[in-house]
């Protein structure tokens, strides 16, 4: 079964979060305690949510920290997934 590749958790952030709450990025991050460019890096895709946003997301009141490293490790194992590897043979007995 194919799983469907998840969105990145950064995206979400943005469009679910963010821009529906109307708050800049620059506001945003000195609500989470955090630089402009951290938080940008991490809403344009290009950085993943880290454990320390994760946390500093569930402060905030927005979700769990469990549930944005769910969906972090989702989007990060799907990706995974689609990479070639060589031949693995099993490590059971």
């Amino acid at each position: 079964m194919t799983m469907c590749k998840p969105p990145h958790p950064g995206g979400s952030l943005r469009d679910e979060i963010i821009e529906h709450a109307g708050f800049t990025v620059s506001e945003a991050a000195r609500r989470l305690g955090m630089t402009r460019m951290q938080l940008s890096r991490v809403l344009n895709e290009r950085s993943g949510i880290s454990p320390e946003l994760a946390i500093r997301l569930e402060k905030a009141g927005v979700g769990t920290a469990r549930h944005w490293m769910a969906r972090q490790a989702a989007y990060e194992l799907w990706h995974a997934e689609q990479d070639e590897r060589p031949e693995i043979l099993s490590l059971a007995c």
